[in-house]
Formats: structure tokens, sequence, C-alpha cells
């Protein structure tokens, strides 16, 4: 017995086994699962995806070096190397500044607690009861916050047991980048799209850091200097904390903002303060604000709505580290989801790709004398 076309065919000819609905709901329960996933085990997932991010970033060290006919063991090392000199100045002076600043806290207790009695003074002026007041001014003490920032060195020193992981992933994905090429080769000859998608997510991936990296020693060096010549204290920790929030999308400026600005407030009172905040947001409203999205937007084709949600979407799956690697991990998964299908692409224009030139339809010069 023949069955109808119609039982099993769409109306477009495209071929459906189950109701498009049933689709649907069955790709987004996948998707509750999947996140779900990536939530549970992201203590794993977060370290392999910045090894991969860091990998495809040095990537070009590697075929800089074979088209110098170097060994191909040499430029692996070279890679492995340099993600390595990276990492460890970064934890380094991450480290070392934050327990820098643990020392220094304490000495500004007894003008924490000045603060606290003007703005009990001014709360009660206000009207405000002395039962509310207490509630409101309740566990605010320097001593907490050294304790956060204890836990906090903590966290960095047991981040040495995550980075003997990542070391380890570095070091299997430089040897796999060895015949990276050959592997691209045999996918492009059997899945031309699923090679140019991992391609450009690539391209836009180091891309994308390149300008973060540019803009963000850019903004830090403009910010510690300002700092520097204000008088706040550990100038050069908030340079590398603006640096490093450089790559947070959106918010990353305002997460930069708030430590020297309450430490200047400790230190000089609130009139430095409001200066910290004018001159940040001067500073960063013109380079992160006008200039660099520009750029941004060029190199990853994120809309600003797409890119601050991505910023929301990784920070809750991954913790703080999803925040660094929002942008790269959109491109990864708008390359494996959108790119790697010719008929998907279309979504591009939606989610912010830089929309295609289009001239005008020419004129039949015939009708335009009938005219």
């Amino acid at each position: 017995m023949r069955v109808p076309a119609s039982a099993t065919a769409a109306p477009g000819g495209q071929g459906w086994s189950i109701p498009r609905g049933l689709v649907v709901l069955l790709s987004l329960a996948s998707a509750v699962v999947i996140i779900a996933g990536l939530t549970a085990f992201s203590g794993v997932i977060g370290p392999t995806f910045l090894a991969l991010i860091l990998t495809v970033a040095v990537q070009p060290v590697q075929s800089w070096t074979r088209q110098r006919g170097w060994p191909a063991w040499l430029g692996m090392l070279t890679a492995f190397v340099t993600v390595m000199l990276i990492l460890v100045a970064l934890v380094g002076a991450l480290a070392l500044s934050v327990a820098q600043l643990a020392s220094q806290l304490p000495q500004y207790t007894d003008r924490l607690d000045a603060l606290l009695d003007h703005a009990r003074g001014w709360l009660d002026a206000a009207g405000v009861s002395s039962d509310q007041i207490q509630k409101a001014l309740h566990g605010i003490d320097v001593g907490k916050v050294v304790g956060l920032l204890d836990d906090l060195l903590g966290g960095v020193v047991g981040m040495l047991s995550n980075l003997v992981f990542i070391v380890a992933l570095l070091l299997f994905m430089a040897v796999d980048g060895m015949s990276i090429g050959q592997r691209m080769a045999v996918v492009a000859a059997d899945r031309p799209a699923i090679a140019q998608a991992l391609t450009d997510f690539a391209y836009g991936t180091r891309k994308y850091l390149l300008v973060s990296t540019v803009f963000g020693a850019i903004v830090a060096v403009i910010d510690g200097g300002a700092l520097w010549l204000m008088g706040v204290p550990l100038p050069l920790l908030w340079a590398l904390l603006s640096f490093i929030t450089n790559y947070i999308p959106n918010v990353g400026f305002i997460i930069g903002v708030i430590p020297p600005a309450l430490l200047a407030l400790l230190d000089s009172g609130p009139v430095l303060m409001v200066w910290v905040i004018v001159v940040y947001s001067v500073i960063n409203f013109v380079i992160q604000s006008i200039i660099q999205p520009k750029f941004v937007g060029d190199a990853v084709g994120l809309s600003v709505t797409i890119t601050f949600l991505s910023l929301v979407f990784w920070s809750w799956v991954l913790g703080g580290l999803g925040a660094v690697l929002a942008v790269p991990l959109t491109l990864l998964v708008k390359a494996l989801l959108l790119d790697i299908d010719p008929s998907t692409r279309w979504a591009d224009v939606l989610i912010g790709a830089p929309l295609p030139d289009r001239e005008p339809p020419e004129r039949d010069p015939d009708e335009e004398e009938d005219s």
C-alpha cells in the first residue's frame, strides 16, 4: 500500500516524521538538559572551554613556525610556552595584588567606623529610626571584607589544582594542533560547511581577543595613570582589574570601578570617590562605549543585545569564568548550531551579522524610454 506524500512530507517538500510542534518541544527539553549538565559540571567544563579558547588564540603561532619550515614539535612547544607565560603572569599578578590589598585594608578600620558614624547621623537627621539604622549598617565591617579577601586568596590558591588540569589540556590540545591543518582539510573535503563554520569561529575568536586585549591594555594604562595622579592606593591592581574586566561585555566597566571607588572613599573621603567615578566614566564611555564596540561588532558579528544576553547566560552557567569567555563561547555555539547548516544561516542577520550590500535592481532601458 502506497502512503500519500502529504502524510510524510511538509508543505515545502521537507520531510517530517513527527509534528513540528513536537520537534520544538523536544529541542527545548534537550536544551534544558544540556544547560543543566553544563551547570552541574561547570568546574570541569569551564576550564576546558578556557583551554580551548587559549589554544585557538595561539594557533597562529604553530602556523607561523610551519611556514618557516620549523619542526612541528617546536611550533607546538612555542605555542604551549606562550599560553603558559600568559597564564602565569595573570594569575601571579592577580594573587600578589589581592594579597597586597588584604594587607592594607585593616588600616582603614577607623576610617570606616567614622564614615558609619556620619551615615548614622545623616540617617537620623532624615527621620530614620535607630532600629532601622542598626539593621541597615549591621554587618558592615572591614574585618569581614578582609575575611572575604582571604577566601578569595584561598580560591586563587585552590585554582592551582584547576591550573594543573588546564595545563594538561593545553598540552594535549597543542599536540593535536600539530595536525589540525590536515584534519580540517579532510573535514573540508567531506563537509565544507562544517569546516567553514569552525574556521569562522576560530578567526572571530582570535579577532575578538585581539581587539579586547588591545583596548583592555589602553584602558588599563589610562585608568591606572589617572588613579595614580589622584592618589588612589594600589593603582596597579585597579589597572589590572580594568584590563581583565574589559573582556566582560557591557558591564565590565561597572565591575572595575567599584573597588577603587570604595577604597578612595575609605582613604580620602567622598570627594575622591566621586572623582574616581567621574574619571572612570569618561574614560570608559569614550573607549568602551563608542570606539571599542565598533571593532568588536565587526569582529564577532553579534548585536549588543545578544552580547549582553550571552554574558548573563554564561555567567549563570559557568560563573565568573563564563562572564570572561561569554563572547567566544557564544561564537562557538553559533558555529555549531547555525553556521554548519546553510539553511539556518539566515539567523545570522537577526543576531547581528553585517547586512549584505544589495544594490537596487537595474531598470531596463526600454522601460525607461517607454516611461
